[in-house]
């Protein structure tokens, strides 16, 4: 088996090599001359894959390491025998991390209680269920959206028609997927957080026509319509909120401020966009080694499952944090919530890095540093009730 993998994929050399003879390459050279002869591709995000550059070629399984897969052409792969996998939810801890650490940095910044805040989660998948169970434990106030899972999961009378969101590749089982005939329907549509919301969090995916359509669904109509000018924070699809929409709504402050880890047109992003939100990231929010271990994981076993492979591979061993343990010792009560996430991560550094030079943009992310996510840490010296709420975000 030829395999060609993208050679920014991490924990992925050593590990490939146990199923065929494996090349790797930066994503944007993956070319139609490179691609040719090879039976299955590993790939990102960074590059787009259908009839231009897999015309005639061998592949029979394209497997991205990523959760979304709008830069895989389904319907080619689908009409000409290709398989295509993607690796859902292997990085919704690390997103909800990066949420979690963004809203209490908001919070700091601008001196209110997260207890005090309503928040709107807008496509409630692998990752919109995580940031969702951060949020609670925080305190706050958790309005959820995602008319695909109502739809699903109520009967019709019980659905809204209002709002507009997808969450292709989630996938429910009988364990986890409510039950409209005894539970109470815990949705709302986009007009309930439009006008109840003090931040607003996208979680979808990019849907560019149909009846859930994403593409844009932050436009100028949607910012005009919120009533308690809220954050509005995309970690989603940079699709998904419109440029033109967002400079309008943050000049004419009908929101308080942007965070924006996505971006419309990655890499070549919007100069005058990126000057005025409140904080700007390069596409990593998903970036946690503990997120690319899990992608990485993913992929070799949809390879080993499509081709009925017999083989219990060896994976690396993730490295430690820097300093994994986190002393609360003679920190007040009410900073060490804060003080833990932040000490695991903060945007703070890669937004200004972005901001100083956005022309790296793609460097930023091929080169990201090692980021562990909260089971990598442990606490000692904290207050006996914020322990209780960091144990529960998943530190030791």
């Amino acid at each position: 088996m030829k395999i060609l993998a993208d050679a920014h994929i991490p924990f992925l050399k050593g590990v490939a090599e146990q199923l065929g003879e494996v090349e790797y390459l930066p994503g944007n050279q993956f070319t139609p001359q490179v691609i040719k002869d090879k039976d299955v591709l590993i790939v990102r995000t960074v590059t787009h894959f259908g009839e231009n550059n897999m015309a005639d070629s061998n592949v029979k399984l394209i497997c991205s390491a990523t959760i979304g897969f709008d830069h895989i052409d389904t319907a080619y792969c689908e009409s000409h025998n290709i398989g295509w996998r993607t690796a859902p939810g292997c990085n919704a801890n690390s997103v909800e991390q990066y949420i979690t650490s963004t809203l209490l940095l908001l919070a700091d910044k601008y001196q209110f209680n997260l207890e005090d805040k309503t928040i709107g989660i807008v496509g409630v998948g692998n990752v919109g269920r995580k940031v969702e169970a951060a949020c609670r434990k925080l305190g706050m106030r958790v309005l959820l959206n995602d008319p695909p899972r109502e739809e699903k999961e109520f009967d019709n009378t019980a659905v809204s028609n209002s709002g507009i969101v997808q969450n292709i590749g989630m996938e429910l089982n009988s364990t986890n997927k409510l039950n409209s005939t005894n539970e109470q329907n815990p949705f709302v549509d986009l007009e309930t957080i439009k006008r109840e919301a003090d931040i607003i969090t996208f979680h979808t995916p990019l849907i560019k026509e149909g009846k859930h359509r994403t593409f844009h669904l932050a436009d100028e109509k949607f910012f005009m319509e919120v009533a308690r000018k809220p954050f509005i924070i995309n970690a989603a699809r940079g699709g998904v909120t419109c440029n033109t929409a967002l400079k309008k709504a943050i000049k004419e402050e009908q929101v308080s401020g942007v965070v924006l880890d996505c971006w419309e047109n990655e890499p070549n992003i919007d100069l005058e966009l990126l000057k005025i939100t409140e904080i700007a990231t390069p596409h990593i929010a998903g970036y946690s080694a503990d997120g690319k271990w899990n992608a990485t994981q993913i992929s070799i076993q949809n390879i080993i499952d499509y081709f009925k492979i017999d083989i219990k591979p060896n994976y690396q061993t993730l490295p430690s944090p820097k300093a994994p343990i986190i002393d609360l010792k003679g920190v007040q009560k009410d900073r060490q919530l804060a003080v833990a996430v932040w000490h695991t991560y903060t945007p703070l550094l890669e937004s200004r890095q972005l901001k100083e030079t956005p022309n790296k943009f793609y460097w930023f992310r091929s080169n990201y540093p090692l980021r562990r996510e909260y089971n990598a840490y442990k606490l000692i010296n904290a207050d006996t009730e914020i322990a209780g709420i960091l144990k529960k975000l998943g530190f030791k």
